[in-house]
């Protein structure tokens, strides 16, 4: 099988196989540190025979936060052995581990953070976010985040630094490697697109500009790290980055010569949330026998641009992640050449141990190897509100908040619910 061959990445470090534990958001900090549940959660992960483990996401501020239960790099340590214990639990059985670090801008709901409830989100331009046309989502929309104030020169740079920080940190407890999260709409990706950076200096005006902000990032990175430290980047698909074709190249291409190790193609925002998707339709859901060709070329949400990366970029690491969920189409995405890494998310918090209990288990037939979950759906006056939301993602909202559950009891101790056999 081809998810079972080993790779190794630009900086030296070998994968034994192309399975990567792709990120999802614990909510499990309680403020800010890795805690027991995180020890417990990754130690699911960490006997699963995964080629690589990423993080959920890692906040570098303690103002602006995704969530108010994230991990933050922005404060000081009450353990400073809880991040050494982490990255020692992750990686217990050889499997690297890299922290996703990521800033939320714009995308900063009240509460999450250390600020007021007046406190102005921070964006590239104050341009608001669009999560539904109508008056309702509007208003939901504006009282949620609001209008961003567009950030400072200085501003910018403390980005860069704290990025910088939280890099160093994972270094120094012992992490393989850090992926720097520029995709869903968050910091990073606002700044990549045409549509959330209406800048005119040195950050903005030109595709090559608006990657200025991640490019400074990954150098500096660079300079407090090691040349041996796994630097990793996810990016949107071009339909998800709201730019050409050829901007979406210029700036992979800057991506690269900056010395990155892999780079990880995902997806969607919260105003159009593609990597909240379910994946295939409901009725190939329930199917037991052999996917046809069509539905293969269709499990991954994003290989197409991927392939399209790939013809640009044929020595660089591709990790495809968003919707695959057979042993079969993770094989034809790599047979395609479009994937070198194969992510997975919401199977891997159904089945912690899938590479070695399904995928690359020789005595599962390919029949067998199916990982298509049921679609979920929230019960009483909550799934009302859902079915009657204006939001646009309300629906992969009420959807992460499964899986988010889920991740809960692996934190505590306890075993998944299978949601292939769940009523």
């Amino acid at each position: 099988m081809l998810v079972q061959q080993k790779i190794t990445l630009p900086n030296g470090t070998v994968l034994e196989n192309r399975l990567v534990k792709a990120a999802m958001a614990e909510d499990l900090a309680a403020p800010n540190d890795p805690n027991e549940q995180h020890l417990k959660l990754y130690s699911q992960w960490s006997h699963g025979g995964w080629g690589m483990i990423l993080t959920g996401n890692v906040q570098v501020s303690d103002v602006y936060k995704g969530a108010p239960a994230d991990i933050t790099t922005a404060t000081p340590l009450a353990d400073p052995s809880s991040w050494s214990k982490w990255a020692s639990t992750i990686q217990a059985n050889g499997t690297p581990a890299v922290v996703q670090l990521c800033h939320p801008g714009r995308q900063s709901p009240p509460g999450s953070g250390n600020r007021s409830f007046f406190t102005k989100n921070i964006a590239p331009s104050p341009v608001k976010m669009n999560m539904g046309d109508s008056l309702m989502a509007r208003a939901v929309t504006a009282l949620l985040f609001g209008t961003p104030r567009e950030m400072t020169t200085g501003d910018i740079h403390q980005v860069i630094e704290a990025f910088a920080e939280g890099a160093k940190r994972a270094f120094e407890a012992g992490f393989q490697g850090v992926e720097l999260h520029a995709a869903h709409g968050y910091l990073l990706a606002q700044f990549l697109s045409p549509l959330s950076n209406l800048r005119t200096d040195e950050f903005g005006g030109t595709a090559a500009k608006r990657a200025e902000l991640l490019i400074r990032i990954l150098r500096r990175i660079r300079d407090v790290t090691s040349p041996t430290f796994i630097l990793g980047v996810k990016s949107n698909s071009v339909d998800a980055s709201s730019g050409s074709l050829a901007d979406v190249m210029e700036q992979i291409k800057l991506t690269v010569d900056a010395g990155i190790d892999f780079l990880e193609i995902s997806g969607g925002t919260y105003e159009n949330p593609t990597m909240m998707a379910e994946g295939a339709a409901p009725a190939e859901r329930a199917a037991t026998h052999v996917p046809s060709r069509r539905t293969l070329e269709r499990e991954s949400f994003f290989l197409s641009f991927a392939q399209q990366v790939r013809s640009e970029f044929p020595k660089l690491i591709l990790m495809v992640t968003g919707g695959f969920r057979t042993r079969l189409g993770m094989e034809a995405a790599l047979a395609s050449g479009g994937a070198d890494l194969v992510g997975i998310a919401r199977p891997a918090a159904v089945v912690p141990d899938l590479p070695t209990s399904v995928i690359m288990n020789e005595k599962v037939t390919d029949e067998e190897a199916n990982l298509r979950l049921r679609p979920v759906r929230l019960g009483g006056w909550k799934g009302w509100l859902v079915d009657h939301s204006p939001v646009k993602s309300a629906g992969a909202g009420a959807q992460s908040i499964y899986y988010v559950g889920q991740l809960h009891r692996m934190g505590a101790g306890e075993k998944s619910v299978d949601s292939r056999l769940a009523a």
